[in-house]
């Protein structure tokens, strides 16, 4: 499984691990970089001495290469991305927005960037600002999604670029990484199976609703806000989609009623106003493992597929 994401990030595996907000953290992030992958510790709106802890922390726990996603909305993107260069971090991936004005010091600073893209446009603007690598993420995914699915995206977005391209979106085994080497990735971006994963540090109850989903236990809320995003059906996200569907919600009041709702699924397990953000994928995820075990595992079944 040597591609060029492996040679760039000097990791084993072409395996990275989703930048989930709230649920990313220090012992998530080891745990994968120490099994071979490249662990990803989330930004988010996260206060700097928060984050420099958390960077400092997972350095303590692993010699590998880790990474921190940064939302570019966040209003303190600017600090992040500084802190990142501060204290030498490896890789740096990107969702929501353009951080085109950041690379040229990222790469100064020897940091790989990867920005999250869901479009064809996005990801060329990304390689001429001189990203090493983009994850092109389908809508298959956790949280906030685009439109275009994994299947079409990943392939037209290789055909358009030089560069290494991540897959992300409905990858949870094996066969979702070789599937996703078919299309021409040369890696692949993993959140919702390290949901399960027994160094990841969220509620029990949200791992339960991630054990026990269906395959049609996932919901859309949000289009009609501008930041569609993917749960796991709750009364909660049932509540949301409903108010979106009939109007009984106005777009700021989904906002009202949404905010902090993330802290209060992964933190509390409060399924009466948490936002359990979750893959379509995770009917697939049946049970609770340690990082090295999934990792392992997928490779493997990933190895054989491919060389069949």
């Amino acid at each position: 499984m040597k591609t060029r994401i492996t040679e760039l990030l000097g990791c084993e595996y072409p395996i990275i691990q989703g930048g989930m907000a709230w649920v990313a953290e220090h012992t998530l992030a080891a745990a994968v970089s120490n099994a071979g992958g490249i662990g990803l510790i989330a930004g988010g709106s996260a206060p700097i001495d928060y984050l420099r802890d958390q960077i400092r922390k997972c350095k303590e726990k692993t010699d590998k290469p880790f990474g921190v996603n940064i939302m570019l909305m966040s209003p303190n993107a600017e600090d992040l991305a500084q802190l990142c260069i501060d204290e030498k971090v490896a890789v740096v991936t990107t969702g929501a927005g353009n951080p085109g004005k950041f690379i040229p010091a990222w790469k100064e600073a020897g940091i790989k960037v990867i920005p999250v893209i869901p479009s064809v446009a996005l990801a060329r603007r990304m390689e001429r600002a001189g990203a090493d690598a983009v994850v092109a993420e389908g809508t298959e995914s956790g949280g906030h999604i685009g439109e275009n699915t994994t299947m079409c995206l990943v392939p037209q977005v290789v055909d358009a670029l030089e560069i290494p391209v991540i897959a992300a979106g409905g990858i949870a085994d094996g066969r979702g990484i070789a599937a996703s080497f078919m299309l021409g990735a040369e890696g692949v971006q993993i959140g919702t199976r390290f949901l399960a994963a027994e160094e990841c540090q969220i509620h029990p109850t949200f791992k339960e609703l991630v054990v026990k989903a269906k395959d049609t236990d996932s919901v859309v809320t949000g289009r009609y806000t501008g930041h569609p995003c993917r749960n796991i059906k709750t009364k909660f996200s049932k509540k949301l989609a409903g108010g979106e569907k009939d109007g009984s919600l106005t777009p700021e009041q989904f906002e009202e009623i949404t905010l902090g709702s993330l802290r209060k699924a992964v933190v509390d397990g409060n399924v009466e106003e948490g936002s359990f953000l979750c893959g379509a994928i995770a009917g697939m995820v049946n049970d609770v493992k340690p990082c090295a075990e999934i990792i392992k595992e997928m490779a493997e079944q990933a190895e054989k597929l491919l060389k069949i």
